[in-house]
């Protein structure tokens, strides 16, 4: 098995897709709404300035996540 990524290491222009939330409680759900789903591919389309949020394109919207959120959830690199 390739080796899994935080979302928030994922190079800017790569894609990954989502292989498991370690969120749990209303943050886990509001990333469930959002689309982030195991099996779901994500886009890491850039950073702000300072590093943080960091834009993904995921399911067809661009999405801002900050570091505390895309460090809980777990990709493999495609």
């Amino acid at each position: 098995m390739e080796h899994e990524l935080h979302l928030c290491d994922l190079p800017v222009g790569s894609i990954g897709k989502v292989t498991r939330l370690l969120a749990i409680g209303l943050p886990r759900r509001r990333m469930l709404d959002l689309g982030l789903i195991p099996g779901t591919k994500i886009e890491c389309v850039r950073r702000s300035p300072l590093g943080d949020p960091t834009a993904f394109h995921i399911r067809g919207a661009i999405i801002a996540l900050r570091y505390e959120e895309s460090q809980q959830i777990l990709i493999k690199p495609l």
